[in-house]
């Protein structure tokens, strides 16, 4: 076995990035933009969101932004409008965004813990949404250790919140794996001095991937596979 445990970004990873976050934001600016055509427009520039195909840049801040960054963003096209108000506008609303499995999770992370596997969440949502989706998807008590940008232990690209999960399941940083769909989650996992796998399910192609990823797998799923190699 390859690793002792398994930290995984949430968006994109987890959960597949553009069926629940692009229609998600599709809403959110819906609702910002109270129906005016033109700020809707602007929101959606600043997002960098297409409102015709309904879809994310791959370039978007947002994507691996914190929530609280995403709510400068669009502050920045809203006069007038509170950073904290939109920020926590976010937070309720993506708690309770359409979740999309990118996998049958409960079954692929059993599989994981049987085989003694100590397991993690760090994304840079909210710990609030983390949890909130995990409970949702019903995989939380899968996982030793849950937290978001807002958990006290910083932020990705920062190895600061991996190395909390390393510590706190008391394993060393080169035998755990960061999973994740964006450079932002590699970049932090090979600076925390883990091991990195990239996966497909988020907006990020595999050329994007290639440069910080020990490995680049369609999906989670094929992760059982690789661990064990």
């Amino acid at each position: 076995m390859k690793v002792d445990g398994v930290l995984f970004d949430k968006d994109g990873t987890l959960f597949d990035f553009r069926a629940t976050w692009d229609v998600w934001v599709a809403d959110v600016i819906e609702t910002l933009s109270g129906g005016d055509a033109a700020l809707a427009g602007a929101i959606a520039g600043a997002a960098r969101y297409d409102l015709e195909t309904r879809r994310f840049d791959p370039e978007s801040p947002i994507i691996a932004g914190t929530n609280r960054e995403a709510a400068e963003l669009l502050c920045s096209v809203l006069p007038g409008r509170n950073v904290d108000e939109v920020e926590q506008y976010l937070m309720i609303t993506a708690a309770r965004a359409p979740l999309a499995p990118a996998v049958p999770l409960a079954p692929f992370l059993s599989g994981l813990t049987g085989r003694g596997l100590r397991l993690g969440v760090m994304t840079n949502d909210t710990e609030f949404g983390a949890h909130a989706h995990l409970e949702s998807a019903g995989v939380a008590a899968h996982f030793e250790f849950i937290a978001g940008f807002d958990s006290g232990h910083g932020a990705k690209p920062e190895p600061g919140p991996l190395l909390a999960f390393a510590a706190a399941t008391g394993l060393r940083p080169g035998r755990v794996v960061m999973v994740g769909d964006s450079p932002h989650d590699l970049i932090a996992g090979r600076a925390a001095g883990m091991q990195t796998v990239g996966v497909l399910t988020g907006p990020a192609g595999h050329e994007d991937l290639t440069p910080w990823a020990d490995m680049v797998l369609p999906d989670i799923g094929h992760l059982s596979a690789w661990v064990e190699v």
